[in-house]
């Protein structure tokens, strides 16, 4: 599956100049989950990304969620991805239209995170250190991506600290060696670390505020393009894969 994911990943710059387009099936417990399409955008300096979910069968069901978010910032060579804004709309259950802002601003030489004019959240920010120095969701790809082609020639393990507006948490990643089974294809593992903003829940099944651990295979080369990721929800794995079909379209 990986080696057809990388050759149907070849022509997706066909999009556009700096443009990739990318589709993706996820599985919950071997069931279908969602559809998610993914937009990333370089140029000038700049990246602009988009990514659009759609939850499918019992996710559907029982959530309701369906979501885009949006992003924007700069690239600038040896210095990381720096976002300067984020926007996300989405569904969840009985909340509609829920809206999710944030401005990224430069202050004392650190970069804060600020709720946005269309911000719909009724929860108060986290504390000002929480949100300084921390990149969004869709930036925090931007920074595993230059991490991964940072890290292919040295292997040092990476720290990608992402706050979404409430939560906060860092993205503790590491390669794995290259295998020869899978050739164009680079595996990491991630672990997600809650830092402030998850619920604490002593005795619950699956605490929000419990590490996870996400392993990730992305392409060799110099798109770093995700090809697949599973991640435990509930003590099952939510699955994430490249869809070769759609893609080679």
């Amino acid at each position: 599956m990986l080696g057809l994911a990388v050759a149907a990943a070849g022509p997706l710059r066909a999009a556009g100049a700096g443009e990739i387009v990318a589709w993706y099936n996820a599985t919950w417990a071997g069931l279908p989950a969602a559809r998610i399409r993914l937009v990333l955008r370089e140029g000038g300096g700049r990246y602009d990304d988009e990514i659009d979910i759609r939850t499918l069968g019992l996710p559907r069901l029982f959530t309701h969620f369906r979501g885009t978010a949006v992003a924007a910032g700069r690239l600038a060579g040896t210095i990381p991805a720096a976002p300067a804004a984020y926007e996300a709309v989405y569904d969840l259950r009985g909340r509609r239209n829920r809206h999710i802002s944030m401005r990224f601003v430069e202050r004392d030489g650190a970069s804060v995170s600020e709720r946005g004019p269309d911000d719909t959240s009724d929860k108060p920010p986290l504390a000002l250190r929480f949100r300084t120095n921390a990149v969004d969701p869709l930036s925090a790809l931007e920074r595993i991506r230059e991490a991964v082609a940072a890290a292919r020639a040295d292997g040092a393990p990476f720290t990608v600290p992402v706050y979404d507006g409430a939560r906060r948490f860092d993205v503790i990643g590491h390669l794995l060696p290259r295998s020869g089974r899978s050739p164009g294809v680079l595996r990491l593992v991630l672990t997600l670390q809650p830092i402030a903003g998850f619920k604490d829940r002593p005795g619950a099944e699956d605490p929000a505020n419990a590490p996870r651990t996400v392993a990730l295979a992305v392409t060799d080369d110099a798109r770093v393009l995700p090809l697949w990721l599973s991640v435990p929800v509930w003590y099952l794995p939510l699955v994430v894969r490249l869809d070769p079909r759609a893609n080679a379209r």
